[in-house]
């Protein structure tokens, strides 16, 4: 990691047995932290080896998704995005094989819930997610990894997989000095009322993918 992050430390680790809707259960680390450069509640999920021993078996690396709160989606199961079943595959995904759910509380892609919602009903008069934030007075992607980057540093994550299909969080990340070994994509989860949503997050993911160098995990 650069010497030129701020420090973060661990804050509170507890046990929390966790249960989602399809009857999936699991056991997470949750660890708070003081020191994010944002101030915000921030919170990483311990999920397999890492839950227990903080080191994988093995020696492999961990696997890390940064996740991005959407009360909509991971709460209420909004049917207009995907945040709500890839949270759900990260989970059991990195609960096999040992790493970290970074849940980061930045909203929108950055611009809060109720920008969120204006955006949505934009969304409604025919614009894009991107163009609806754009309209708003927004960059089209608000989020910033710092935070990730200061709590990984705090866990003793030197290297790591991660699993996004966002090819601009590994290049985040990646400047801040996280030393990214690959990116493994999640699933596409598609339904009636979010086929524009993942077409246009597709559509921009394949352009940041172009200046990105973090290669897809084989």
């Amino acid at each position: 990691m650069s010497d030129a992050l701020p420090v973060a430390t661990i804050r509170t680790e507890v046990t929390v047995p966790l249960r989602f809707p399809d009857g999936y259960t699991t056991t997470a680390r949750v660890i708070s932290f003081n020191g994010l450069v944002d101030g915000r509640e921030h919170v990483a999920l311990g999920l397999g080896d890492w839950a227990r021993e903080r080191r994988p078996v093995g020696g492999h690396t961990p696997l890390v998704r940064p996740h991005s709160e959407c009360l909509t989606g991971d709460v209420f199961g909004s049917q207009r995005c995907d945040c709500g079943p890839q949270l759900r595959e990260a989970v059991e995904r990195i609960s096999c094989v040992g790493g970290f759910v970074l849940y980061l509380r930045q909203e929108g892609r950055g611009i809060g819930l109720y920008m969120k919602l204006d955006a949505y009903a934009l969304q409604d008069a025919g614009l894009d997610t991107y163009e609806a934030n754009l309209a708003l007075g927004h960059r089209e992607d608000e989020r910033d990894y710092t935070a990730a980057a200061q709590m990984l540093r705090a866990l003793g994550v030197e290297r790591f997989t991660l699993l996004s299909n966002n090819p601009d969080k590994a290049e985040q990340l990646s400047r801040l000095g996280a030393r990214v070994t690959g990116r493994v994509p999640t699933g596409v989860y598609l339904s009636p009322t979010n086929a524009g949503y993942l077409a246009a997050k597709a559509s921009r993911a394949a352009r940041a993918a172009r200046a990105s160098g973090i290669p897809l995990a084989g």
